[in-house]
């Protein structure tokens, strides 16, 4: 399925937004992919993740990892499909965290699924608890890359969907400067400056 494909998908569930956004990373842009939209149609969702868990496929992976919220549903299920045990990692206190009762084994070969990626934050965050659990990062996968490449966060990464799609520092938004009402989608609070 080419980025057009992928894209006119998008579309047609409704999961591609356009206006003012603040995206999770803090950055402001005039392109929103609610990847939760697309994903709650289950052919979407397998279609999605079984590109995923192909380019996978031989990477011998041993557990899929997914930032909460957004990834949860696309790595559950790429983890599903490679048939390998998935988690996540969330929030506590502001601080990336693995809880309720999982675990990351030393060893153990761990892929990273993220549903957007923008600045890569989240999933740095969740490279560093792989890393501190003295696991090794086979790859990162992703339903979006915004950057269109740009962001490097793993040797092996691939995602369904790449496109450049700008996005701004909040106080040099062109967006703020023409008055338009900016609204906040993402799963996580952003603290304002």
């Amino acid at each position: 399925m080419s980025n057009q494909s992928m894209l006119a998908v998008f579309k047609s569930t409704g999961a591609l937004l356009e206006g003012h956004f603040r995206l999770t990373s803090g950055r402001h842009s005039n392109t929103y992919f609610q990847c939760a939209k697309v994903l709650q149609h289950p052919e979407h969702l397998s279609l999605i993740c079984s590109r995923i868990a192909e380019h996978f496929r031989d990477a011998g992976i041993s557990t899929v990892i997914s930032p909460a919220i957004g990834g949860i549903v696309v790595g559950t299920e790429a983890g599903r499909q490679l048939g390998v045990k998935t988690i996540f990692a969330e929030r506590k206190d502001g601080a990336m965290t693995i809880r309720r009762g999982f675990s990351i084994a030393e060893g153990e070969r761990v892929l990273v699924i993220e549903d957007v990626i923008t600045t890569g934050g989240s999933v740095a965050e969740v490279i560093a608890l792989i890393e501190a659990a003295g696991a090794t990062l086979a790859g990162v996968g992703s339903v979006v890359d915004r950057s269109s490449g740009k962001v490097r966060l793993a040797e092996n990464q691939f995602s369904v969907l790449t496109m450049d799609v700008v996005s701004y520092d909040p106080e040099e938004c062109p967006l703020c400067k023409a008055g338009i009402p900016i609204e906040a989608p993402g799963s996580r609070t952003i603290r304002q400056n």
